[in-house]
């Protein structure tokens, strides 16, 4: 695979029409945003920001210099950090605060964090004033490569993760890879599971560039980091340019997810961030596309250590396992009470199934323990 050897990156969502919109990756990402919202085609209205408490004191003041040179008054709402702050009582405090700023139609909601902020900012410009445009200023690995595009926002329920929200494309994605590096080394290798989950789906060739530069990436090196992040973002631009409402191909973007949201959910969202918890999803499903007789066992060891690699959990000894059943019944991917899996069939290609017994759903569950 290719390396991409150019400082500015642009993945274009052309097939959306009127909604396309650029993915900019490079250093000058801010500089671009600024460019942006100085343009005809940024709203004229307020700017409201929203990001949380750990990353406010890094990047903020930046955005809002970008923000005023562009001759824009902004509203800034700081979300407490984590996981605990995506409910759908924070989209009303952030709707709030846009109301008494004075924020109308002819504002931009700006979400500047990680996949949570991203997630609850995206949402809440989705139902302001029945929808006004928003941009993505992603700070994390598994927003970078993957929450900030697609256009999928929302929040989680105490039953269920994401079973709350609506598909608002943004105006825009404007990645810094230097962002990365303040980000917590726990946050990276969770990330990572995102990626991962690319190479398995469609990637060969990516699976094996991680294989061989995760002691690089691990390190923060934006040279290893820039080829993940660029092919996620092709990868992930294609499949929803493809099936932006998830209606079929889309769905392989799920994999290891239907497993994952219901550990996040069995845990309370307090033990696992996103991607450990979808690593442990992807041993899952991997075990289950074992058990089905889709691949052998020396495909799901090797995802398997590749998530090892990367520092993310592969078990789960005290799974609780009959709660983590439970909620995969309120899986927002559930029809008419079926259940989707995404099944590995070889590195770089998955299936969909809704033929899975539950008993050997428990089974594939019972392989992290």
């Amino acid at each position: 695979m290719a390396e991409c050897v150019s400082t500015t990156v642009h993945v274009p969502f052309m097939p959306l029409g009127a909604r396309s919109y650029d993915i900019h990756i490079g250093p000058d990402a801010l500089d671009r945003l600024g460019a942006y919202l100085a343009s005809d085609h940024a709203p004229k209205g307020l700017v409201g920001l929203v990001t949380d408490a750990h990353v406010a004191p890094l990047y903020a003041d930046a955005v809002l210099d970008r923000v005023r040179a562009a001759g824009k008054a902004c509203v800034v709402h700081t979300l407490p950090a984590g996981e605990e702050s995506k409910r759908l009582d924070r989209v009303g405090e952030i709707c709030g605060a846009f109301l008494e700023a004075g924020m109308d139609r002819a504002g931009l909601v700006v979400a500047l964090g990680g996949g949570v902020t991203g997630d609850i900012a995206g949402f809440a410009a989705s139902v302001f004033m029945r929808g006004v445009p928003f941009v993505q200023i992603p700070t994390t690995i598994v927003a970078q490569v993957d929450s900030s595009v697609g256009g999928k926002t929302g929040v989680n329920h105490p039953l269920g993760k994401n079973t709350i929200g609506a598909f608002h494309q943004p105006d825009g994605v404007f990645i810094d890879l230097a962002m990365l590096s303040t980000l917590p080394d726990r946050e990276l290798r969770a990330g990572m599971a995102e990626v991962i989950k690319h190479g398995v789906i469609a990637d060969a060739d990516l699976f094996a560039y991680l294989e061989e530069n995760a002691a690089r990436i691990l390190a923060k090196d934006l040279d290893a980091l820039r080829v993940p992040v660029v092919r996620s973002c092709e990868i992930k631009a294609a499949v929803v340019a493809a099936d932006e409402r998830e209606q079929g191909l889309r769905a392989n973007l799920n994999y290891g997810h239907t497993f994952g949201h219901a550990i996040e959910t069995a845990s309370g969202y307090a033990r696992f961030l996103h991607g450990e918890a979808v690593a442990l999803g992807m041993c899952a499903a991997g075990e289950l596309g074992r058990l089905l007789g889709l691949v052998d066992a020396a495909f799901a060891e090797r995802q398997r250590a590749c998530c090892a690699a990367f520092g993310l959990p592969v078990r789960w000894p005290e799974m609780p396992l009959e709660e983590t059943l439970a909620a995969m019944k309120h899986d927002k991917k559930a029809r008419a009470g079926t259940l989707k899996f995404i099944v590995p069939a070889g590195m770089g290609m998955v299936v969909h199934r809704t033929d899975i017994p539950p008993e050997l759903a428990r089974a594939a569950l019972e392989t992290l323990l």
